[in-house]
C-alpha cells in the first residue's frame, strides 16, 4: 500500500527470510542474504537449453536391440518416469508456496530463476522423450502406476497442505514451523535425497557410454538441482538464526525422523528401478549410497548423522563437475557463459 503523509516508512533492513519487512516490491538494497545473490547470478552464467545438446546418438541407441538391455530400459523409462513428476512439484512449491510467504528480496529473486530453471528441466525430459520417440503416456503417467514413484511423489505433497493454503500466513510459532518443515522436506529430502538415486542411473549410462545426450542434459539438471539444494539449506540456516525459538529439540527430532522415512522410500524406488542391477550397481549399493547423502544433508543442517556409512559410488561427485575441457566439435562447451559473464 502506498505511505500517507506523515506516516513512517517501513525499515526495508528489518530483513528476514520470512516474518521480515514488507516484500510487496522487490528493492534489492541494502543487500543482507547475499546467499541468494550469489545464487542468482550463478544460475545466470549457468544457463543453458535442452535444445543446445545433441541428441543422434541416443536416437541410434535407443532404436537399436543390440545397445541396451531390458533391465536397462527398464531403469531409463522409470527414472524419466520419476523426474518428469518431480519438477512439476518442485515449480509448484517454488511458484505456489515459498515466493508468496518469504520476505527477502534476494531470496525471492532467486527464486523467480529457480521457477524458470524447474520449467527448463521438465522441457529437457519431454525433449528426451521425444527425441527418443518414447511413449509419453507411459513415462508421463508413471507416477500414477507405479508404487514406488507414487509413494515418494505423496509424501512430499502431504507437507504442501499448510502452507499452499489461502489463508496460511506466517508469523505465529505454529505456521512458522510448518513453513520451515516444508523446506527442510523439500530441500533436504525433496532435491537433496529423491533426486539423487535417479541422477546415479543416468550416470551409470554415461559411464557406459550409453545415451550420453540424456545424461548430459542430466548431468546440467543436477548442477541446477545442487544450487537449489544449497540455496535451501542457507534459508534454513538463517532462518535458524533469525528465529531460533522454531529450532526447538523436538523439531529437530521430527525432521530426521522424516529424512529416515524418506531413505525408506528412495531405496525402495531403487530396487524397483533395477532389481538384478545395472553397470554394477545394485540395490544393496544404491540403499548405502542413500543412506550417505543423508547423512550429509543431516549434517549440512545441524542435524546428526544416522548411518555412518562410505559413499559407495565416488565417480558420482565427479559427476557434478561440469568445469572440464571438452573437445568443441564433440559436444557443447560445458562451462556455459553467456553476456557478460562470458570469458574469453
Amino acid at each position: 500500500m502506498p505511505i500517507s503523509r506523515g506516516e513512517k516508512p517501513v525499515n526495508i533492513n528489518n530483513r528476514r527470510i520470512i516474518n521480515g519487512a514488507d516484500a510487496d516490491v522487490v528493492q534489492l538494497y541494502p543487500m543482507k542474504h547475499t546467499f541468494a545473490w550469489d545464487a542468482y547470478m550463478v544460475g545466470n552464467a549457468n544457463h543453458w537449453l535442452p535444445t543446445e545438446i545433441s541428441m543422434q546418438k541416443d536416437i541410434e541407441q535407443w532404436r537399436s536391440k543390440d545397445v541396451l538391455t531390458a533391465d536397462e530400459r527398464q531403469a531409463f523409462e522409470t527414472v524419466l518416469g520419476f523426474f518428469t513428476t518431480a519438477d512439476s512439484i518442485a515449480a509448484n512449491n517454488v511458484v505456489l508456496a515459498f515466493y508468496k510467504h518469504i520476505t527477502s528480496p534476494e531470496c525471492r529473486m532467486y527464486l523467480l530463476r529457480q521457477g524458470f530453471e524447474e520449467a527448463i528441466h521438465t522441457h529437457a525430459y519431454q525433449y528426451i522423450v521425444e527425441s527418443l520417440g518414447m511413449d509419453e503416456s507411459k513415462i508421463f503417467n508413471m507416477y500414477r502406476e507405479v508404487d514406488a514413484i507414487y509413494n515418494k511423489d505423496s509424501f512430499i505433497l502431504d507437507f504442501n497442505d499448510g502452507i499452499f493454503d489461502d489463508n496460511f500466513k506466517t508469523g505465529t510459532l505454529e505456521n512458522d514451523q510448518k513453513f520451515l518443515e516444508n523446506l527442510c522436506v523439500f530441500s533436504l529430502i525433496m532435491e537433496g535425497i529423491f533426486f539423487y538415486s535417479s541422477f546415479a542411473v543416468m550416470f551409470g549410462f554415461q559411464r557406459q557410454g550409453k545415451l550420453t545426450g540424456s545424461a548430459e542434459q542430466i548431468q546440467y539438471i543436477m548442477r541446477d538441482e545442487s544450487q537449489h539444494l544449497n540455496f535451501g539449506i542457507n534459508m534454513i540456516n538463517t532462518i535458524k538464526k533469525e528465529q531460533p525459538e522454531v529450532w526447538t529439540k523436538d523439531f529437530q527430532n521430527h525432521i530426521v525422523d522424516l529424512v529416515k522415512k524418506a531413505v525408506v522410500l528412495e531405496y525402495t524406488f531403487a530396487a524397483q528401478v533395477f532389481p538384478r542391477g545395472i553397470f554394477g550397481m545394485n540395490a544393496d549399493g544404491f540403499k548405502q549410497y542413500i543412506e550417505h547423502i543423508a547423512d550429509r544433508r543431516l549434517e549440512s543442517v545441524g542435524l546428526p548423522v544416522q548411518y555412518g556409512v562410505e559413499n559407495p559410488f565416488p565417480w558420482m561427485s565427479e559427476a557434478i563437475d561440469l568445469n572440464k575441457e571438452k573437445n568443441f566439435f564433440e559436444t557443447r562447451v560445458t562451462e556455459y557463459k553467456t553476456g557478460g559473464a562470458l570469458e574469453w
